[in-house]
């Protein structure tokens, strides 16, 4: 059985697991869709039968706040019943395995399973197994995040009209990032040119080992590598700071983070070097005064809280597109 591709009779995607198996129309026609859906949610009764009947259960191991809510409310305003499901209360804790939890659901009727797992490859192991709900990987380990990623491909081009040819910056922690690994999937998959830049110690190796670039063959290999932001940043349309976690000073990937505020933090000088109305994006939870200065945060480049807003309708074009087989 295909995993994470087309169903058996090749009419349409089965699972979301990661973007590296999307084409770009696929993604295109995502974004699309999207666009649609965020139609839906400006109007003031926000309620449409698309998926009446469905069910959807968000299964969540981590800790979610934005991606978990934003998924319930993109199933219950295409009105699916969604049931949430966490680890701790549930027959988890009495040592039922991920498999056995997936197929208990399989077994009631469950048409997606939205899953958030602290190991990467949870999800792909559901979607390995079950083969009559789909799955979507809301987050796995360090893998991946493509739903993040699509969110943040809509928002670019909603705001910037385009995708390809784009400069994208992103700093930060990238070593540890399920975003950033799928945001580079999805912007270089679409044309824009991603430069990372941050500590060496928060850098993907092979990208330092090859100084910014992959071999020619590689998927990726448009991507570069600049540990310096000040000079990383010159030109760029998007620049998207990651979460600095507090366990990356303990476990000696800084030296402080006095010292990552002064090299790497987003602030207006920076974001100055960059081109006019360049946007300013995070994946959150934002840690304000590290990652990003409190002005630029909340500053007119700022496009944080649109891709919040923007996740929804993200989210619901992928269970639209999941449950029905429509693109």
């Amino acid at each position: 059985m295909p995993v994470g591709n087309l169903t058996a009779n090749g009419a349409g995607r089965r699972h979301v697991l990661d973007l590296d198996d999307f084409s770009p129309q696929e993604i295109a026609a995502v974004l699309d869709n999207s666009r649609a859906m965020r139609e839906v949610l400006g109007r003031d009764i926000k309620k449409v039968p698309a998926l009446r009947g469905r069910v959807i259960v968000t299964l969540f191991y981590e800790a979610s706040t934005r991606t978990r809510i934003s998924f319930e409310e993109a199933g219950k305003v295409l009105s699916a019943d969604v049931i949430n499901m966490s680890a701790s209360g549930s027959s988890v804790e009495k040592g039922e395995s991920l498999l056995d939890t997936g197929l208990t659901l399989q077994a009631m009727g469950i048409n997606v399973i939205v899953i958030r797992h602290p190991h990467s490859g949870a999800p792909y192991l559901l979607a390995r197994h079950l083969d009559r709900v789909s799955v979507v990987n809301a987050g796995d380990g360090l893998h991946a995040h493509p739903t993040q990623a699509l969110l943040d491909l809509y928002t670019v081009r909603e705001k910037l009209g385009k995708l390809e040819g784009l400069k994208v910056v992103i700093v930060g922690d990238v070593l540890h990032s399920r975003v950033a690994r799928s945001d580079l999937w999805g912007f270089a998959k679409m044309g824009a040119k991603v430069t990372l830049s941050g500590p060496a110690t928060l850098l993907p190796p092979e990208f330092l080992r090859c100084k910014g670039r992959l071999p020619e063959s590689h998927a990726l290999a448009s991507v570069q590598v600049d540990t310096d932001l000040d000079r990383a940043i010159d030109g760029a349309d998007v620049v998207m700071a990651l979460r600095l976690q507090s366990e990356r000073q303990d476990g000696g990937y800084l030296p402080s983070l006095r010292e990552y505020v002064r090299r790497w933090q987003v602030t207006e000088g920076r974001l100055s070097r960059a081109r006019p109305g360049a946007l300013l994006m995070h994946p959150g939870p934002m840690n304000e005064g590290i990652e990003v200065s409190a002005a630029v945060a909340h500053g007119d480049n700022s496009a944080i809280q649109e891709q919040v807003t923007n996740g929804v309708a993200v989210r619901m074009a992928l269970l639209y597109q999941l449950t029905t087989g429509n693109t």
